[in-house]
């Protein structure tokens, strides 16, 4: 890889598990991800790896979660042995805590434009979102849908890396539609319990500008201390 490659790519190799290999040697800069899967498909813990790996190498990041705290996001960083509180110190990573703000019970309204609105949301190398469908889900219709994505393709345009994560059940096929179209790069999860276990599996369904090879299916598993471990035994 030539220089110029390399002053594009946003790197998150590690090689406890060696991810990255599988996904072309790391995120073009510039690029809308889209990780789609169900509860329990994994999802969080995919956008905690990729977070991790990626304060490794320097990018700066902002997660926004509409599931934990901050101080469950550290303990649970710590759990899968992705110790962040050094580079959440030093304003690495800036992590955007949701329920906390409006209870787990409330309805989320209005969070689209507030989002969009944020602007200071938006000065870090990758902007992660965890999960997007559960904070617009009652906010969302298609004219927005269309609205929001034009806002995030003049994010990705001054060479910010968004992330999204989406449950498909929480959105209709007209709204999902339109952001797995626009994705730069699509993965979708799914699981299934092996003997006793639960496993994971990763399909790269679209993986726009790869700086390397990229694998179609990517088996893996979450484990405490660990985090996520690469299982190619899992994919038939």
């Amino acid at each position: 890889m030539n220089d110029k490659a390399r002053g594009n790519l946003l790197r998150f190799d590690f090689e406890r598990d060696g991810l990255h290999r599988h996904l072309g040697g790391g995120i073009p800069k510039g690029t809308l991800m889209v990780v789609s899967g169900g509860v329990g498909s994994g999802k969080s813990a995919l956008i905690q790896r990729l977070i991790y790996g990626l304060l490794l190498h320097q990018h700066t990041s902002t997660i926004i979660s509409t599931e934990m705290t901050t101080k469950s996001f550290l303990n649970q960083m710590e759990s899968l042995d992705y110790s962040v509180k050094r580079y959440l110190m030093e304003g690495m990573v800036r992590f955007v805590p949701v329920f906390p703000l409006i209870g787990r019970t409330k309805k989320r309204f209005d969070f689209l434009s507030r989002l969009m609105n944020t602007r200071g949301l938006y000065e870090t190398d990758v902007i992660a979102i965890d999960t997007f469908s559960a904070l617009v889900m009652n906010d969302i219709n298609e004219g927005k849908a269309l609205e929001s994505i034009s806002f995030l393709k003049k994010i990705i345009g001054r060479n910010r890396t968004v992330i999204l994560t989406i449950d498909p059940d929480d959105l209709s096929k007209e709204i999902m539609g339109p952001f797995r179209s626009v994705a730069d790069i699509l993965i979708e999860l799914d699981t299934s319990v092996i003997e006793g276990t639960m496993e994971h599996v990763l399909y790269v369904t679209r993986y726009s500008h790869a700086f390397g090879p990229v694998s179609t299916a990517v088996g893996f598993r979450i484990e405490p201390r660990a985090g996520l471990i690469v299982d190619i035994t899992t994919v038939a």
